[in-house]
Parts: C-alpha cells; sequence; structure tokens
C-alpha cells in the first residue's frame, strides 16, 4: 500500500472518516493505523504524543515524507481521484488554508467533546501490515 493513515480510532468522528474513505479506496492506496496501536506506531518512529497533533499519513516507499493534521486531510484528498483540483483550489484561495488549519486543530482539540469516544478502539478493514510488529 503506497500510504499508512495514522487515525484517532477512539474518535467518532476520525473513525467515521476513516470508514468513509474505506469505501471510497477500498484499500488501494491507504492502509490504517489508529494510534492507540503503540507497537505499529514505533515502526515509524511516531509517539502517542505526536498523534495529539492531529492524524498522520507516512508514505510507506519512502517513511519519511509524511503529513500531519490538516495537511494530512489535504494530502488524502490530493491523492483522491480529482481531488488534487479541489485541494490546489483551496490551497490557492488567500486565507482559506489559515482558515482551515485553525479549524482542524479546533475539531483535534475538542473532538471527544463534540463528537464523542468509542468505548473500543475501531480496527479497519484495511490494517496496515505494520500493525503486531510486523512491517512489510
Amino acid at each position: 500500500m503506497p500510504y499508512h493513515v495514522i487515525y484517532d480510532g477512539n474518535c467518532n468522528l476520525c473513525v467515521t472518516l476513516v470508514q468513509q474513505l474505506e469505501n471510497i479506496d477500498k484499500g488501494q492506496l491507504f492502509t490504517y493505523i489508529p494510534m492507540q496501536d503503540p507497537q505499529a506506531l514505533t515502526q515509524f518512529g511516531v509517539t502517542p504524543q505526536d498523534c495529539e497533533l492531529g492524524m498522520i499519513v507516512i508514505d510507506a516507499g519512502n517513511p519519511q515524507r509524511r503529513w500531519q493534521g490538516s495537511d494530512a486531510a489535504e494530502e488524502i484528498g490530493r491523492l483522491l481521484p480529482a481531488g488534487y483540483v479541489f485541494v490546489e483550489a483551496y490551497r490557492a484561495l488567500p486565507g482559506l488554508k489559515w482558515a482551515g488549519d485553525r479549524f482542524y486543530e479546533q475539531i483535534r482539540d475538542n473532538r471527544y467533546t463534540i463528537f464523542g469516544k468509542r468505548s473500543s478502539t475501531y480496527q479497519s478493514t484495511y490494517p496496515s501490515s505494520c500493525s503486531n510488529n510486523a512491517c512489510g
């Protein structure tokens, strides 16, 4: 898989968005790692503290290439069919990127209060092969 998405598997909003992406992508571009999987995170040198800054997208072919927070959301959008057109338009409009970054931060920091917290961690239909300490 070309990209790993690290998401909050206990966040209702995050899980809903991952499920939507799973339905669109069907595991073609993205695999998923809940931030509650410390063994998989260790494979990429990601800490739980890193995860608190938002979702992370990692290029599987070059794991040093990564995006976080609203930049990760934009990268996911850019990679989806015809998504790059919308992402480029969003980035080109003055002030919209700044406002989007601030909006993302507010949602990230208040996600459990606004959307609720799951009682168990969501495990993706398309898990990363880096789960359970076996990265492939």
